[in-house]
């Protein structure tokens, strides 16, 4: 039995990891699993990926995500602003930091779980899972139970019915839900880093293995530190300004 913090979409935001890593420790958390999105947007890039590697060497299981993805076409499906910090980030990182990012998986499988920072199908592709429609393909292809992905900087809880159709749960902050075995689930975190759900307050997750609840959970940090790491840095200003909106 464990207690799993679950983090995703950090975007290179120090003072929002830091201050969830500390909430989560505070919790009562066993161990750290990390749905991808290190980088992109924000403007601590190497610090960031210093800490995350930190949690790795620690027993923390961390996946890939698209920002993380330093191959060719990284680039190629991302909004101006996204690329314009993708390709400053870039040149930020290190060869060992590039290295860590290469060699992350896709996916992971831990016993009726699976962690993927999209959806299941195509874990390269990038899907979202916005909807009912999106998180059935997910689950239609994932081999678990509770799937576990970000990407959508939104938290959500998608859970099959008596039709295997998927109904959508928003949950609230504090409030544990039980995924209850006789279902199968599919559970997207919100983010760290770069919260879209008009709650500027990071977003994680903290899921008990034994009872099969998950508590989605929503720590205040120094967004003014986050920000003026991101106008220092020269990437535009939009990215610092939305941090205080959460959106």
């Amino acid at each position: 039995m464990a207690r799993l913090a679950l983090l995703s979409d950090i975007h290179s935001n120090l003072p929002a990891l830091e201050a969830c890593v500390e909430a989560a420790q505070e919790a009562g958390a066993d161990r750290f699993v990390l749905l991808g999105d290190y980088v992109g947007y924000g403007g601590d890039p190497v610090r960031v990926l210093d800490r995350v590697m930190d949690l790795v060497a620690d027993g923390a299981v961390a996946i890939l995500g698209n920002h993380d993805d330093m191959g060719a076409n990284f680039d190629s499906e991302m909004t101006e602003l996204a690329a314009s910090a993708a390709n400053w980030t870039r040149n930020q990182l290190d060869p060992e930091q590039r290295a860590f990012l290469e060699n992350l998986p896709y996916m992971v499988e831990d016993g009726d779980r699976l962690y993927v920072h999209g959806d299941a199908s195509e874990p390269r592709a990038w899907h979202y899972v916005t909807g009912a429609r999106s998180a059935a393909v997910s689950l239609s292809a994932s081999p678990a139970r509770i799937t576990f992905s970000g990407h959508v900087h939104r938290p959500a809880i998608f859970a099959e019915d008596c039709q295997r159709q998927p109904i959508r749960y928003t949950p609230a902050a504090g409030v544990p839900v039980p995924l209850m075995p006789s279902r199968r689930w599919h559970v997207t975190l919100g983010s760290v880093g770069q919260p879209r759900d008009g709650d500027p307050d990071a977003c994680w997750a903290l899921f008990d293995t034994g009872t099969n609840e998950i508590t989605f959970e929503r720590t205040a940090y120094d967004i003014d530190a986050a920000a003026a790491s991101i106008l220092a840095a020269g990437l535009p200003t939009g990215l610092a300004r939305r941090l205080y909106l959460g959106v």
